[in-house]
């Protein structure tokens, strides 16, 4: 489903109270979040809303590999924007640990992951997506083998042209979640959203797709991204 808002605050703000009307009659709700710069918009408005954050955890997509006070971390960003401002117990916050050796760190969320869900399928509530210009998303960008692992629960990649270290979950946990939500802002979204939406099947060369065609996922786009 994709929905329309005339600006990248009007599409951040009906995201953020999709968020909160998901996740508030849930009496524990699990949802992963992503960085960037719209969901920095969505953070600040969800952190204003009447959520009881006692029930709610939050983990990550996908992370930097650097430490959580750098201003690349993607934990950095929601702590200022929302874990703080709305007061989230620091018990119900799942980092990636990415200031560890990146598949140290990779195999450490996992466990984290495993030991929250007693073991069972890590089957998240909400997991909150965005797309880049490349059209990947998480930190699985067009050509990375990983698109189509289904085991494994979140990995280490390296990522070339940024020449940076990343931590990601895998298509198995992004599949799996219960609801999928994907928020994106911009001109520069316009071509790799039709790609995704409209092009062949292949989310080697396109990953955004696992969210957008292998799953129902609710989109919250502002005009100038919208396809």
């Amino acid at each position: 489903m994709i929905r329309r808002f005339p600006d990248a605050p009007a599409a951040a703000q009906a995201c953020a109270r999709a968020v909160a009307g998901l996740v508030s009659p849930l009496a524990r709700a699990a949802i992963a979040v992503s960085g960037g710069s719209s969901p920095k918009l969505m953070f600040q408005e969800l952190a204003r809303l009447p959520v009881d954050w006692n029930r709610v955890h939050i983990f990550w997509v996908d992370e930097r590999g650097v430490p959580p006070d750098h201003e690349q971390s993607n934990y950095r960003m929601t702590a200022e924007n929302l874990l703080r401002p709305a007061g989230i117990p620091e018990s119900n916050i799942h980092r990636i640990p990415a200031e560890l050796e990146p598949h140290q760190a990779a195999e450490k969320y996992a466990a984290n992951i495993r030991d929250f869900f007693a073991g069972a399928e890590p089957v998240f509530d909400l997991v909150h997506m965005g797309i880049g210009t490349d059209s990947h998303t998480a930190s699985l960008f067009p050509g990375e083998p990983l698109t189509a692992d289904r085991a494994g629960l979140t990995a280490a990649v390296y990522v070339p042209k940024m020449s940076q270290w990343r931590i990601t979950l895998l298509p198995r946990v992004l599949l799996s979640a219960r609801h999928c939500f994907l928020l994106a802002a911009g001109a520069d979204k316009k071509a790799p959203l039709r790609d995704v939406l409209e092009g062949p099947l292949d989310p080697a060369k396109h990953p955004a797709q696992l969210v957008l065609r292998l799953r129902d996922a609710e989109c919250f786009l502002d005009e100038a991204a919208a396809p």
